[in-house]
């Protein structure tokens, strides 16, 4: 009997609950002012109002997308505050998730435009989208096994726009990273989004606000929560924005008005003062979406309420310290082959690695600009444990690229320049620079690089650079030449071009290790001295030949104003041949490393300490490519080495070591006060005399201003050497080059 009653009692209230009239939630659009969701969905969770629907368009379609896959409106209040939005508005990816290539383009140019068929190409849009799709796909792991939307802890549809018909697109099924991508793809901000072969822009072009979609898949009573504007008064109509807004209201207001009768609880939230972008004012906006929501309260309460059998599931985050990758499966790729791809991501099938790896060899693909598009998922594997990345690319169709910048400082002086980049030149993956340096010393650089990922990659280099530069006459001239002149300065010219044969591979993830053969040519001469046919006088005219191998590192942040992240650069050089020696030269070697940890103590001061050193071995006779330290510079050639206190090429010897110490205060944004101080010695074979070790022979001390320019860094130092009782100012214009 008791069992007859439970069974009774337990088809009552299945009975019951499938007689309970359905609930559906309906979000609009409308950008920044959309958060005012997060507050009225606390209100609603509050009470326990059980959703049996969610629809939602633009930023409607976000948070009810992530309410749906199970997150609460408090846990959505949590994620805002942890949200940088400016991250999101732009593709400005981390510098450590990027290649040694792209670092050095990010820090070298300060204009790229796209060059297709002989006219520049201006981008469909601000922003690619990939941080944003990155951050939707990270919220969303926990149910990113999901394609069908109806299956989601609360199921769930939203809303887009088919960009060549004009018609809207419901999107409840795929995935649904990428499906609120689309609907939220806001026309000229995000590029356009590409699901099932249709172009899907921003679904508030067309229907901002879906309530009949949604009644019509059975809801019985419809919660409405509206963040659209209003028609604008004459006073408001100020620009052309406000007229282009306005404008495309006439639709939607139109549209609402019908659509507020249909919907059975209205929430209207009154933010009349915030606009599209008011992201900074992200609090204020969620507490207006509470205030009305509560003035619903009476109705809300009338309402079913979540019960053990009918709530929604909860929400849990999967473990994603680390993933095992299973099997990988690239779709899409035409020019660029699945080693290049997988190359680039940094990690193979069968391998676990953490969750922030994946997040950099993501970024790191993206970054190579040979993409539109990296969009995936990552499903948990049927027979094993662990997951299946299935990713598609969508490959750009701009593989030409005009690129320029400008530079001023004390060595090259005045720089403009001047780049042709052209990638799938010859072959798949390939990639040609061609820098033009035109100024006071005229350079170039010309790079070209078959790369084939976590396979040996194939690179040729040549360099040309040149400066004038008066210096010390002794660390150029031998006694007799200065006895019988008198000289002691001179002005000193330097040619030096540099050819390189090499391959490289990736090592450990994070180093990239390279080798190869080096042809050289350096010239260096003197207008102080007449040699033939009074000409200028040749102090060495030598070609080298050798081998080359480096391994390098570059985790900080920021090139130029490191806030976190470690250095490494090591390279050995193996000299051949010297014409000027002919059968006579015996081989010698150079090795040099550097090294440099960079930390935060405050968001407002870092510091970064380095240090670095490096010797000849083998035959000694030569002084030509030995270290010189002096003056400040970033990108010297051969073994040139900064040194505050002393002017270029003040110090030389074959061996050195030096350590630097920077304090860096970002007093504003992006605008720096730097303290630094170096310490070095620097001789003939230091460490074989165990001067190395000792307590430095020189140093060198600045204070200094530093601005983050579009340009590159504008930077103004006051330098002073305790040994020289010398004071410097140094003055540089733009990125490096």
């Amino acid at each position: 009997m008791l069992l007859f009653f439970a069974l009774f009692s337990a088809e009552a209230q299945k009975n019951a609950q499938d007689n309970r009239p359905k609930v559906g939630l309906v979000l609009s659009g409308g950008g920044a002012k959309g958060l005012a969701h997060i507050g009225a969905l606390k209100v609603i969770d509050s009470l326990g109002v059980k959703i049996d629907y969610v629809a939602g368009t633009s930023m409607g379609a976000i948070i009810g997308g992530l309410y749906a896959s199970g997150y609460s409106g408090k846990q959505l209040d949590s994620l805002f505050h942890v949200i940088n939005f400016d991250d999101l508005l732009s593709d400005e990816l981390p510098r450590a998730s990027k290649t040694f290539s792209e670092r050095a383009n990010a820090e070298k140019y300060a204009v790229k435009l796209p060059f297709n068929k002989f006219s520049v190409k201006l981008p469909s849009a601000i922003s690619k989208g990939h941080n944003t799709y990155n951050l939707f796909s990270n919220l969303l792991f926990s149910v990113g096994g999901i394609d069908d939307f109806s299956k989601l802890p609360v199921p769930f549809f939203c809303v887009a726009t088919n960009v060549e018909n004009g018609e809207q697109v419901i999107l409840n099924k795929g995935n649904l990273a990428l499906s609120i991508m689309a609907s939220g793809a806001l026309p000229s901000l995000y590029q356009p989004v590409m699901i099932n072969g249709a172009i899907l822009v921003d679904g508030g072009v067309v229907n901002n606000y879906p309530v009949d979609e949604l009644r019509d898949l059975g809801m019985d009573i419809i919660i409405g929560v509206d963040v659209q504007d209003d028609l604008a008064n004459r006073e408001n109509l100020t620009s052309a924005p406000d007229l282009l807004f306005q404008i495309n209201n006439f639709r939607t207001i139109n549209d609402m008005r019908q659509k507020v009768r249909k919907t059975d609880i209205y929430i209207k939230p009154d933010i009349i003062d915030y606009n599209v972008i008011s992201f900074d004012e992200g609090q204020q906006i969620i507490n207006q979406g509470s205030e009305a929501a509560l003035m619903k309260v009476k109705v809300l309460k009338k309402l079913p309420k979540q019960t053990l059998n009918t709530s929604k599931k909860t929400w849990r985050r999967r473990n994603t310290d680390s993933i095992s990758i299973n099997q990988i499966r690239i779709d899409g790729n035409k020019h660029y082959t699945r080693a290049y791809v997988i190359g680039k991501l940094k990690f193979k099938e069968k391998e676990k690695i953490s969750y922030p790896d994946f997040n950099e060899g993501v970024n790191n693909l993206v970054a190579t600009d040979n993409f539109d598009a990296f969009e995936y998922q990552l499903k948990e594997a049927k027979d094993t444990v662990g997951y299946d990345l299935v990713a598609r690319v969508r490959e750009s169709s701009v593989d030409t690229y005009l690129k320029l910048g400008a530079h001023y400082d004390d060595l090259y002086k005045t720089a403009i320049l001047l780049n042709l980049t052209k990638k799938r030149l010859l072959f798949k993956n390939d990639e040609m620079s061609f820098d033009l340096i035109l100024g006071d010393n005229v350079r170039y650089n010309f790079e070209y690089l078959i790369d084939k990922g976590f396979y040996w990659s194939i690179g040729v280099k040549s360099r040309y650079n040149q400066f004038d530069k008066k210096i010390s006459a002794g660390l150029v001239l031998e006694d007799e030449v200065l006895r019988d002149n008198g000289l002691s300065k001179i002005d000193v010219k330097l040619r030096d071009q540099t050819n390189q044969f090499y391959v490289q591979t990736l090592f450990m993830r994070d180093f990239a290790f390279s080798m190869g053969a080096e042809h050289k040519h350096i010239e260096i001469n003197t207008e102080n001295l007449t040699g033939i046919d009074n000409e200028d006088y040749s102090i060495g005219s030598t070609n080298y030949l050798g081998l080359v191998g480096a391994l390098k590192m570059d985790k900080y942040d920021d090139f130029y104003f490191p806030r976190k992240g470690v250095y490494f650069d090591g390279q050995l050089n193996m000299y051949l041949y010297s014409s000027s020696q002919g059968s006579d030269f015996k081989n010698y070697s150079i090795a040099k490393a550097s090294m440099g940890y960079a930390y935060s103590i405050s968001n407002k001061l870092a510091f970064n300490v380095q240090t670095s050193g490096g010797f000849k071995f083998g035959d000694k006779s030569d002084p030509t490519l030995d270290f010189a330290l002096g003056g400040f510079g970033n990108h010297l050639i051969n073994n040139f080495v900064p040194f505050f206190g002393y002017d270029f090429v003040a110090l030389t010897g074959n061996s050195y070591v030096k350590s630097s110490l920077t304090f860096d205060y970002e007093i504003f944004n992006k605008q720096h006060i730097l303290l630094e101080g170096n310490w070095s010695n620097i001789d003939d074979d230091i460490f074989d005399t165990g001067e190395w070790f000792t307590l430095p022979d020189y140093s060198g001390y600045s204070i200094g201003y530093g601005i983050e320019t579009f340009i590159g860094p504008i930077q103004l130092k006051y330098s002073y050497s305790p040994e020289l009782g010398d004071r410097k100012w140094v003055f540089n214009v733009g990125f490096w080059f």
